[in-house]
C-alpha cells in the first residue's frame, strides 16, 4: 500500500480487516516494525480520537511520532503559479518535500470549508501532499473522506453482528452546525463493499453525492428505513445539492430508543446528546460508540503496518 487516502487504496478489504483484528488481539506483536521510523501528523483541524488513536497505533509499532497543529505554525499555499504576497508564506511544493525528509509516513487531517464544492472535492491539501511528498500519505479525515473511521466501523459491525447479512441503516441526524460529508461518504463506500443489507435515510434536500451512493437505497422516510434494522449509524451532514447549507432543523430526526428498537447504535463521535441522539440510547447496552472509538487504534495500526512496508521514494 503506497498511500491510504481513500477506501479505494484497499486492495482486499477482508484481508485488511483480518489484519485489524490481529492488531487488536496482540497490539505489540509488531513492536519493532516501526523502529527508527517517524510518523509526522499534520493537523489543519482539531482532533481528539483521531490524534490519540493514531499516535497510540504508531507507538504500538515502535514509531516516533511528531504532531504539528499546522495552522498555528504557518499558512501553506496550495495553488500553482500563485504570487505569494499575502498571508501564505510557504508553498506545499517545498513543505511536502522537506517534511518527507523528517518522516517515513505523513498523516494529514484537513476539513472542507463547505463553501466551494468543486474546490473541496479536489482534495487540494491531501492530493498536493500525495503529489509532492516522497513518503506515503495517510488520511486522518479530509474534505470528502474518513477512511480510518470507516475501517474501524466495519470491524465494529463484524464484532457485534449475529447475522450473515445484517440490515445496516445510515440515518441523517439534526445538528446546529453545517457538517462535512466525509464520515458518511466513507461509511457508504465501506458498506457497499460489505455483506450487509444497507439503507440510507435522510430528509429531502440532504441526499449525499449520487456518485458515491450509486444504487444504494435512499429513503426519505426515517421510520420506514429503520424497520427491522440491526445497526443504526447516525450522522449529520449538510446539504450536498445546496452545498454546505442547513435546510432546516428537522429535530424529529433525532434518534430515540423507541426508533432504535432492538438495533445496535453507532456514531463516530463527538456526538451532541439529545440533539443527534437521546441519552437513553447512548447510555444503553445498545450503544457501540465506545467500541468504535477503541477500534480506531487498531484500524490505524493495520494501515500503518501496510504503509511501513512501502520503501521510501518508491
Amino acid at each position: 500500500m503506497k498511500k491510504y487516502t481513500d477506501l479505494s487504496d484497499i486492495q482486499e478489504l477482508s484481508q485488511l480487516i483480518t489484519e485489524v483484528k490481529h492488531c487488536k488481539e496482540n497490539p505489540f506483536q509488531d513492536k519493532n516494525i516501526g523502529k527508527n521510523k517517524t510518523l509526522v501528523m499534520l493537523f489543519f483541524n482539531e482532533s481528539l480520537r483521531t490524534r490519540l488513536s493514531t499516535e497510540k497505533a504508531a507507538k504500538n509499532l515502535g514509531m516516533y511520532v511528531i504532531s504539528l497543529q499546522i495552522n498555528n505554525a504557518w499558512n501553506l499555499e496550495f495553488e500553482d503559479g500563485k504570487v505569494m504576497h499575502l498571508a501564505n508564506s510557504e508553498h506545499v511544493k517545498e513543505a511536502a518535500r522537506v517534511i518527507s525528509q523528517y518522516a517515513d509516513i505523513i498523516a494529514i487531517r484537513a476539513f472542507p470549508l463547505l463553501k466551494d464544492k468543486q474546490k473541496d472535492e479536489s482534495e487540494i491539501i491531501i492530493n498536493n501532499f500525495v503529489k509532492y511528498a516522497s513518503v506515503p500519505i495517510l488520511n486522518l479525515e479530509s474534505a470528502t473522506a474518513h477512511p480510518l473511521q470507516a475501517l474501524a466501523d466495519a470491524l465494529t459491525l463484524q464484532e457485534h453482528t449475529t447475522k450473515k447479512k445484517p440490515k445496516v441503516v445510515l440515518s441523517w441526524a439534526p445538528h446546529p452546525k453545517a457538517l462535512p460529508h466525509a464520515v458518511a461518504n466513507s461509511f457508504v463506500k465501506i458498506m457497499q463493499k460489505s455483506e450487509v443489507d444497507f439503507v440510507i435515510t435522510n430528509p429531502k434536500g440532504y441526499d449525499l453525492n449520487s456518485e458515491i451512493t450509486k444504487d444504494t437505497t435512499v429513503l426519505h422516510d426515517q421510520q420506514e428505513a429503520l424497520k427491522d434494522a440491526d445497526f443504526v449509524y447516525t450522522k449529520n451532514w449538510s446539504s450536498y445539492e445546496s452545498y454546505g447549507k442547513i435546510l432546516g432543523s428537522h429535530t424529529t430526526w433525532m434518534l430515540t430508543k423507541e426508533k432504535l428498537q432492538k438495533a445496535k447504535f453507532m456514531h463516530c463521535l463527538p456526538v451532541r446528546r439529545n440533539v443527534v441522539v437521546e441519552d437513553a440510547v447512548l447510555d444503553s447496552d445498545a450503544s457501540l460508540v465506545i467500541n468504535q472509538a477503541n477500534n480506531r487504534t487498531y484500524a490505524a495500526q493495520a494501515v500503518l503496518k501496510q504503509l511501513l512496508k512501502t520503501p521510501k521514494n518508491e
